[in-house]
């Protein structure tokens, strides 16, 4: 199993998996240019050497981009291993490679979203689970953060937020270019809501502070109605079409 570590000085020519294209795809532009822009801040981005989704993206917790207090920890952003890859330890191998740079960086342990129920977007809880980690927070009785502690007696993380809610009326959408995806589906999701005459207000997430202040912790995509929380799958236009033949 080989582990690439996409960096400064192979990103122009290494392929970021989630978004296999030329550079002059704007999925693989946005995404690229958000990498470069957080490798100064501790960003990590490992790829086992295929073509195809087999990553680990983290940083540090101080960095991350989501509403969560912790220190000298390690916040995972993603781990995916998509479908003809799975079951050949890679998700072992990429977890592995994680915990042995963070303790190496002398980091006191990884923190990283999960839920009680396996969904979309989410590392599965019991592949988490028996690595050792454990649930040391939750919000709206459904999304936890899961903890891994490398030594005994460090200080627990914590949600900055209570629950998933905002003031906002009608369709709101927080997204950011931490997912590739969002570069061409918050556009096409833009247009249709304006060919369609749907309210929806869009909010981008350009820098640390904005998302580490912002009421979801969902900061790739969170989607709102009349306050309420939707959803953080990044959604195509059919999908969309279903929640509001839902909410409407």
């Amino acid at each position: 199993m080989e582990i690439i570590t996409v960096d400064e000085s192979n990103i122009d020519k290494e392929h970021i998996c989630c978004a296999i294209s030329s550079n002059n795809d704007i999925q693989v532009k946005s995404k690229k240019s958000w990498l470069k822009e957080r490798f100064s801040d501790g960003l990590v981005f490992k790829k086992i050497n295929v073509r195809g989704k087999c990553f680990i993206e983290y940083l540090p917790i101080e960095n991350a981009w989501v509403p969560i207090k912790g220190s000298n920890l390690m916040y995972i952003d993603c781990i995916w291993v998509s479908g003809k890859f799975q079951g050949q330890g890679y998700a072992k191998g990429l977890l592995d490679s994680c915990i042995l740079d963070s303790k190496e960086k002398y980091k006191d342990g990884l923190v990283i979203l999960s839920s009680k129920k396996k969904m979309s977007f989410l590392m599965d809880k019991q592949f988490l689970l028996k690595y050792g980690f454990e649930v040391v927070d939750c919000i709206d009785d459904k999304y936890e953060l899961m903890f891994l502690a490398f030594h005994d007696n460090v200080e627990q993380p914590k949600f900055k937020i209570k629950q998933l809610k905002i003031e906002d009326r009608g369709f709101v959408l927080y997204y950011s270019h931490q997912c590739p995806f969002t570069a061409k589906y918050v556009d096409l999701l833009n247009k249709y809501c304006d060919e369609n005459d749907i309210d929806i207000v869009i909010r981008y997430i350009d820098n640390k502070e904005m998302a580490q202040t912002s009421p979801t912790i969902f900061n790739t995509y969170s989607l709102f109605y009349e306050g309420k929380f939707i959803t953080n799958e990044i959604l195509s236009i059919k999908k969309f079409e279903k929640i509001v033949g839902k909410v409407k």
